[in-house]
């Protein structure tokens, strides 16, 4: 995959601070799906003392697609909530998204999610992708998707966007996805 697109700007990557960077970094490895492929800490070559900043990516293809930086100090934040919810009262990122290459390989890591015990906060078709919400261990909202067939949404992209069908969050349902499509037509 290219680091650019000939069309516009792309999100390349994002990082994030985080309070405790080994739960973080079993969230990102095991739940995600990420490899580590880099770390800047004190016992790297440019390290700093006491930074520990630890770099993933999804593909061999790309240097890094997620950053995770332990903050110095954890205890003058308050606990995380882990009861994220799409409109909060907050400012800052309300959720990300990680796009799975395959509806198979989506719905296998929603099986992993949930023999992780990770809570599915919303699940639904959303016109343009079918996804699951949950939280990272600082609470941040993250979003695993798989884009559906082009066709289905190209020809009006403000109402696929606009769509959101709920789909069960609790049961083993929730481990399902319909591949009967809403099309949207042209506005």
């Amino acid at each position: 995959m290219a680091q650019t697109n000939p069309n516009g700007p792309t999100l390349q990557h994002l990082a994030l601070m985080v309070r405790d960077i080994d739960a973080s970094h079993r969230f990102y490895t095991e739940a995600v799906g990420f490899e580590q492929c880099g770390k800047i800490g004190a016992d790297t070559p440019t390290g700093q003392r006491g930074i520990d900043f630890r770099f993933y990516r999804g593909a061999d293809d790309r240097h890094h697609d997620i950053a995770l930086v332990q903050i110095p100090d954890p205890s003058v934040f308050p606990p995380a909530s882990l009861e994220w919810e799409m409109i909060e009262n907050k400012l800052g990122i309300n959720h990300f998204a990680i796009c799975y290459p395959s509806r198979e390989d989506f719905l296998e890591r929603l099986k992993v999610l949930r023999e992780m015990g990770i809570e599915f906060r919303q699940r639904g078709n959303h016109g343009m992708t079918h996804s699951v919400y949950v939280a990272d261990p600082d609470g941040n909202g993250v979003e695993f998707l798989y884009e559906l067939p082009e066709s289905v949404w190209i020809d009006n992209v403000n109402a696929a966007l606009n769509y959101w069908e709920p789909m069960d969050t609790q049961s083993e349902e929730a481990l399902d996805d319909p591949t009967e499509y809403k099309s949207f037509a042209p506005s």
